[in-house]
């Protein structure tokens, strides 16, 4: 059972003793709290009481108002309150938001607010406001990968954090991919150290080039790259890993002029869609899923919902014409009957329009009999 000793404080400076006592109503549970009735005994609770973690602060007050408790935090000499995670009551008037905006307010709330977003909000600013002080406390804050040269799994958690807290203030989505070879001890062990890491530098050149700049790319877990991509919804997220996938699986990466067959899998999560409680828990998530599509066969993303199918996905048209054309076109036989079935209309068509005499009829009924023994096979 949790001490609630233990329980983050919550400072709440309100003149309304009714607006504190709500606010108290919706947060006593969960957290610690201690109420001021202005901005002047607000910054003198926080000078002295070292424990308080998170201030939720109206903007129009007596003595001290809400911008300027918030100037003075920002301003301070001392870190613990520079760095203080304040939570404004917004006002009717937008000019003053935006003034407390510019001061360096964390997230705004309506006095209105619902106790689960309220504690939502909360929650996603501590989790930032923790993640960054262990970044700057952190010895490896700035460290590379000696590798790859990408930010460590450290950098990876703060932007994930950072991306949520955004996530949750503006109601929008926030999607993780994990992304990792298949077998890639057996590639190691087959071709020695330098070649796994000349294969885990082309993984990352790629991905450098396929993620967009408000991304953030870094390490996850040994080989196992992550992306952090905020704004993005979760299909669009799903199809970019899709993509991602069947662009490795058509690179030309060889060894001592030996094309190497290799695959990548993807672990996908997001929210809203998997209602993480943190970035860390969505961030393992992403990584659970990886492991799944790993143990599931390799080449395939696992996203949210989804149980690793023991068959490949259909792949695409296109990127079945790049198999081909690559020498993997055992890779595209398992699935010529779903693939028949998407060219037929272009076939239909350049019938029409060319006269070539294609024997069409024929073409359907012998796809039609391959499926019908496909499935009797399956059911026997």
């Amino acid at each position: 059972m949790e001490n609630p000793k233990q329980r983050p404080r919550i400072l709440i400076v309100d003149a309304s003793r009714m607006a504190r006592a709500t606010l108290i109503s919706q947060i006593r549970e969960q957290y610690n709290f201690r109420e001021e009735v202005n901005g002047e005994s607000g910054w003198q609770a926080l000078v002295i009481d070292h424990s308080i973690q998170l201030v939720i602060c109206a903007l129009s007050m007596p003595m001290l108002d809400g911008d300027g408790l918030l100037a003075r935090v920002r301003s301070s000499r001392l870190a613990r309150l520079r760095q203080m995670p304040v939570l404004m009551i917004a006002s009717d008037n937008e000019e003053a938001n935006e003034r407390a905006r510019v001061l360096g307010a964390s997230d705004f709330i309506s006095r209105g607010i619902g106790a689960t977003e309220l504690l939502a909000r909360i929650a996603s600013l501590l989790q930032l406001a923790q993640a960054q002080n262990e970044l700057r406390e952190s010895p490896e804050r700035d460290a590379q990968n000696p590798v790859t040269g990408l930010p460590t799994r450290r950098h990876i958690e703060v932007q994930a954090a950072q991306a949520l807290s955004q996530a949750v203030r503006h109601d929008g989505p926030l999607s993780i991919l994990i992304i990792g070879f298949d077998r890639f001890g057996a590639l190691r062990e087959q071709h020695g150290d330098e070649v796994a890491k000349e294969l885990l530098k082309r993984l990352a050149s790629m991905l450098v080039q396929k993620v967009r700049k408000e991304d953030s790319l870094g390490h996850y877990s040994g080989s196992d790259l992550a992306v952090v991509s905020p704004g993005t919804p979760f299909p669009a997220c799903e199809s970019f890993a899709n993509r991602l996938r069947e662009a490795f699986a058509v690179a030309n990466i060889a060894v001592h002029g030996k094309r190497l067959n290799l695959s990548v899998s993807i672990g996908v999560a997001n929210a809203p869609v998997d209602r993480p409680g943190s970035a860390a828990s969505l961030l393992g998530l992403a990584g659970e899923r990886l492991v799944a599509a790993r143990q599931a066969g390799g080449n395939r993303v696992v996203a949210c919902g989804d149980k690793p199918l023991n068959k490949l996905p259909v792949p695409r048209l296109g990127h079945a014409l790049e198999l081909i054309s690559t020498g993997h076109a055992s890779a595209v036989i398992p699935h010529l009957i779903d693939l028949g079935k998407e060219i037929l209309p272009f076939l239909d068509l350049l019938e029409g329009e060319l006269k070539l005499g294609l024997p069409l009829a024929d073409i359907r009924k012998r796809m039609l009999d391959r499926e019908q023994e496909i499935k009797d096979t399956r059911q026997a």
